[in-house]
């Protein structure tokens, strides 16, 4: 795990330290946790975008990470994500990072293939009772999975992917991250959660290969360590690189925490600075406890049996909840998700409340 820079030694680390991973340093521990919009046409990043990621670094965040970037048409949740699959994307995320750096905030992606959970409707236009892919003649796609079963009664049913398949996966990663460099990109976030497809090979309720991405632990994170070497590679050794696992799958025969500290601890090995711990959408139901920060035990117990630096997510709200998370040494960043789209500001109020030093720009100044 990362040390605590010398300026904070006198002091714990607390949410609004900086935390250091290779050559960035975050202003504090609060980061934009990577939230869909379904608002891109093609793939292309636009003034939606600009302003709801701009406004979270006015708003103090340390780190702000995009929805989920598509590495490849075929990977997309929706027809309308975001994506970088192509040069022509680079720019207007250009346009936003260097927004993002100007604020003081670094720029984060995060890096996604949906699997067996892609071409779907947008949330907004599913209907209760009807299938959620996307019709073939309004733009839908064949998916791609590691096995043949789709997610849930009307989802796709996937193509499962043979090994040239895999090995196109795994380029995707590599060109869309040799993009998140030109694109101006701090940090990235390899998406390995949620049921999407990542997540899809490490668990054996959606794996059932008999082939060398199929079987035991280790097999089943083949494909994501493969994807974690290229794309380390590829970004360079000054950079962060994170991943977001869901640590256990809520359910019987799926992945448990006990296998997620396995995986964190070969990520560790393989170069990976930080696991951003959250579970579950592997399965359509599934018996959830969710409560106040019911996630971050998981993260706890990923950093301390992993020995790596983790990152929690899921119903942080309050300043001070947020501030013994750090405390207390259960994880190393906090990342909020739907607080944040209440109160884009949440880390100037926060740190009002903590009595602490606020990022708050001069333009902002009279109001604080």
């Amino acid at each position: 795990m990362p040390d605590t820079p010398a300026a904070d030694r006198t002091d714990p680390p607390h949410l609004f330290s900086p935390l250091t991973l290779r050559g960035l340093t975050l202003r504090n521990r609060i980061a934009v946790s990577p939230m869909c919009e379904y608002s891109a046409e093609d793939g292309l990043a636009n003034d939606w975008h600009l302003v709801h990621l701009g406004s979270r670094a006015v708003g103090g965040a340390g780190l702000v990470i995009t929805e989920a970037a598509a590495v490849s048409p075929e990977g997309r949740i929706s027809p309308q994500d975001l994506g970088l699959w192509n040069d022509e994307q680079v720019a207007p995320l250009r346009r936003i990072t260097d927004f993002l750096h100007a604020q003081g905030a670094a720029a984060g992606i995060q890096l996604a293939h949906a699997g067996r959970k892609a071409s779907t409707l947008r949330p907004w236009d599913q209907q209760p009772g009807r299938p959620a892919e996307v019709a073939a003649d309004e733009g839908g796609w064949t998916v791609v999975s590691p096995t043949a079963a789709p997610f849930a009664d009307g989802y796709p049913r996937p193509s499962v992917l043979d090994e040239a398949g895999i090995a196109g996966v795994v380029a995707d990663f590599v060109a869309a991250t040799r993009r998140s460099i030109d694109a101006g990109f701090d940090w990235i976030e390899l998406h390995a959660a949620h049921g999407y497809l990542v997540h899809e090979f490490l668990s054996p309720l959606s794996n059932d290969r008999t082939d060398g991405y199929g079987g035991d632990l280790r097999d089943r994170a083949r494909l994501l360590l493969e994807i974690v070497d290229a794309v380390r590679e590829a970004w360079g050794p000054d950079r962060p690189l994170g991943v977001r696992l869901s640590a256990t799958d809520w359910t019987a025969g799926g992945l448990t925490i006990d296998d997620s500290v396995q995986v964190a601890t070969l990520l560790r090995e393989h170069g990976v600075d930080l696991v951003d711990v959250s579970s579950g959408g592997n399965v359509p139901v599934a018996p959830i406890p969710v409560g106040a920060g019911y996630q971050t035990p998981l993260a706890a117990a990923i950093r301390a049996r992993a020995d790596v630096a983790t990152g929690t997510v899921g119903l942080i709200t309050a300043p001070e909840q947020a501030d013994t998370i750090v405390r207390t040494g259960q994880a190393d960043l906090v990342l909020l998700a739907r607080e944040l789209l209440r109160d884009p500001y949440w880390p100037l109020h926060a740190a009002k409340a903590l009595r602490r030093e606020a990022p708050v720009p001069a333009q902002y100044a009279r109001a604080f």
